[in-house]
């Protein structure tokens, strides 16, 4: 099952890429004890972590949600024929995320709403796609949602010293201003109401403008939070950050206050990357989080 509904609005699952991410956890996160990864191998083996190999196992998965009405995808994946010198495991790719998108019923032109919760290299990648040797947006009917303060970040042009260093090189310029240059971006500051059932708000840490998508319908609730968490031992270990973060205790305590958040209101938390199940319920126990129950989704 790819799709699941809550309240109003349906939630799609839509692949672009599984597997390795060529990083083994202590630099992926190097903040994390070993013995964290060993206490839980027997559970994030093998959908998250490789035991032969100790690599990383990552997903990249576009969040489709058709909410009043509207066609809103969440992020938008590493997309195909994109140089990424720096970032070589998604340069170059040839997917068939369009045809993904096509069997769950979606045509480029369908797309009402994309929302970047960031703007690194794996979220924007299929703004925008190669029409002869131009880039060009994907979605040429839809309104790009994007935080203007990671928007003025990655600009080059800004010159903003950065953790992930060159690893977004040509991102903003293939990515994020074709869309811009063509009229189809809103630089949004502070939280967006998308519709009735959907907001966005910042939740920075991870980059200046990482934010999150606020599903509340009916009884119920979800956070969309990108990148807050890589992995789901980062749902009992929320201190723990990837070497990423661009601002590691901001993101830490964002990861805490979304969680908390999430598990006082029985939300469904769903990041960008998770493989498996793509998604759980938290809970608190004596103090600490703990996942609740994994999401309906098809594991991958």
């Amino acid at each position: 099952m790819n799709d699941i509904v809550l309240g109003d609005v349906t939630i799609t699952r839509v692949m672009e890429y599984f597997g390795s991410v060529e990083m083994s956890p202590a630099t992926f996160f190097p903040e994390s004890p070993d013995t964290a990864w060993r206490q839980h191998q027997s559970w994030l083996a093998p959908d998250f972590l490789d035991s032969e190999t100790n690599g990383c196992r990552s997903a990249l998965q576009t969040w489709v949600l058709r909410s009043e009405g509207k066609t809103i995808l969440i992020d938008t994946g590493a997309g195909n024929h994109k140089e990424r010198p720096y970032a070589p495991v998604w340069g170059h790719l040839n997917t068939d995320f369009l045809g993904n998108l096509a069997r769950a019923g979606i045509a480029p032109e369908d797309v009402d709403v994309v929302v970047n919760t960031h703007l690194h290299v794996d979220h924007v990648g299929w703004n925008t796609r190669l029409r002869d040797r131009t880039w060009v947006p994907t979605f040429p009917n839809a309104t790009y949602l994007m935080p203007r303060a990671d928007f003025d970040f990655w600009n080059p042009a800004n010159g903003h010293k950065t953790v992930f260093g060159r690893g977004n090189q040509n991102v903003f310029e293939d990515s994020v201003a074709p869309v811009h240059e063509d009229g189809r971006t809103v630089l949004w500051e502070n939280s967006y109401r998308i519709d009735g059932n959907l907001t966005l708000d910042l939740a920075p840490g991870h980059t200046p403008g990482s934010s999150v998508v606020t599903l509340e319908s009916g009884g119920d609730r979800a956070l969309f939070v990108g990148d807050l968490l890589h992995t789901p031992l980062q749902f009992i270990e929320p201190d723990i950050n990837s070497c990423f973060c661009e601002d590691p205790v901001q993101a830490s305590a964002t990861r805490r206050r979304l969680l908390g958040w999430a598990a006082e209101q029985h939300a469904l938390v769903l990041p960008a990357h998770l493989a498996g199940h793509g998604a759980a319920e938290v809970a608190r126990e004596d103090g600490r989080f703990v996942i609740k129950e994994w999401a309906p989704f098809d594991r991958v």
